[in-house]
């Protein structure tokens, strides 16, 4: 995985990004494609940081800023350097997921979980995010050692392999998500900081 999440990681800070989600960027409207588990629109802007670390290896990171769309059906997350110009889009529906780079090189895979494994050679929760960001848990795999703040909103628990912590709720969900992944000796940290809604 780390020769993969380097490659990425180069690719990444050569354009500018310094960490995985920075600058506020603002995409196209997300036109619904209908209606399935989750029926209401969604969408979350902000920064975002991801570390990985292995022994006997330089820790990798890189940063910059995200916008996530998310109308059920279809998925929209992009991924843009500190000067909110876009460096890649990956847009998820039940035909697929398709990620695209700003130079045109494109991944296709059966979901956004695989997509992510296919380009980094290892995970990134995405379908997890997907409830997480909402500040609830997602369906499958039952989570583990869940804690809750006194709103009844899970501030801390495992699920999928990955150890999250969420805090500073508003009205949408978490703005601050630290996950934590640890396996055969790598360390991944991925940290996503949202936006404050404007009054």
């Amino acid at each position: 995985m780390m020769a993969r999440v380097r490659t990425f990681l180069r690719v990444a800070a050569a354009a500018g990004l310094t960490a995985l989600v920075a600058a506020c960027v603002s995409p196209p409207p997300v036109a619904d494609g209908g209606s399935d588990e989750i029926t209401d629109a969604f969408a979350r802007t902000g920064r975002f940081a991801v570390r990985v670390e292995a022994p006997g290896e330089q820790p990798e990171a890189v940063q910059g800023g995200f916008a996530w769309r998310d109308q059920g059906r279809r998925l929209v997350l992009d991924l843009a350097n500190p000067f909110g110009s876009t460096l890649a889009r990956m847009e998820a529906t039940p035909q697929g997921a398709v990620l695209t780079r700003a130079n045109g090189e494109v991944f296709r895979a059966a979901n956004p979980d695989a997509l992510i494994a296919e380009v980094l050679g290892g995970d990134i929760p995405v379908s997890g995010l997907r409830d997480w960001l909402r500040g609830r848990l997602a369906a499958d795999p039952a989570a583990q050692d869940v804690r809750q703040d006194d709103a009844g909103r899970p501030t801390a628990f495992r699920q999928g392999g990955w150890q999250a912590a969420l805090s500073r709720y508003d009205t949408q969900g978490p703005q601050l998500l630290v996950l934590e992944r640890n396996e055969a000796g790598r360390r991944i940290v991925v940290r996503l900081v949202v936006d404050a809604i404007q009054p």
